[in-house]
């Protein structure tokens, strides 16, 4: 796992990962929080994508912070699933974790039909605060929109949807790695 930091550090180039509600420094104190073990880290994207090269290759060929066997998703393959599972419209609510016991309220058309079980996890701003928890997840993937900026993949509570935004790098999101 790359540095665990605490409030207010972020990067475009320097590695670092963030646990939600976590403002320390320690690795295993970071594993041993509650959130670490239901919803993982979040990583900022130069983490994610652990010192490989931007691709919107399908498959991407990114294995980044994923581990042997293992690839980042490009943009291109987090289209390729959405549009599999119905479009941008739909897709969201078969990927999420269906129910309450991770997601707040309503969780609009979530029924996981795809077995993703998507959690959410929320994120770390620039700012260093966390936010979004229990509401909205959102993902790496390996592709760069600028200098400044990467893709990504959000799941929100109020609907059923799969937004795909342009974010910078410095923040701190999941990754869900794909098999080679």
């Amino acid at each position: 796992m790359p540095s665990v930091v605490g409030p207010g550090t972020g990067s475009n180039s320097e590695a670092y990962c963030y646990v939600y509600g976590y403002d320390g420094t320690s690795i295993s104190a970071a594993k041993a929080t509650e959130n670490y073990a239901t919803y993982g880290v979040l990583y900022n994207w130069t983490a994610a994508m652990n010192g490989a090269e931007s691709s919107d290759a399908n498959p991407s060929g990114v294995q980044g912070i994923c581990p042997d066997g293992w690839h980042l998703p490009s943009d291109a393959e987090w289209t390729q699933l959405t549009d599999y599972l119905g479009g941008e419209d739909v897709a969201g609510g078969k990927l999420k974790e269906a129910g309450y016991d991770h997601w707040q309220s309503p969780n609009a058309g979530a029924n996981n039909e795809s077995g993703f079980t998507a959690l959410p996890g929320g994120g770390r701003g620039s700012n260093g605060s966390f936010g979004s928890i229990r509401n909205g997840g959102y993902w790496w993937s390996s592709t760069e929109l600028d200098t400044y900026g990467a893709w990504r993949r959000r799941l929100s509570y109020s609907d059923g949807d799969v937004s795909w935004y342009g974010d910078i790098k410095s923040v701190g999101f999941s990754v869900r790695c794909l098999r080679d």
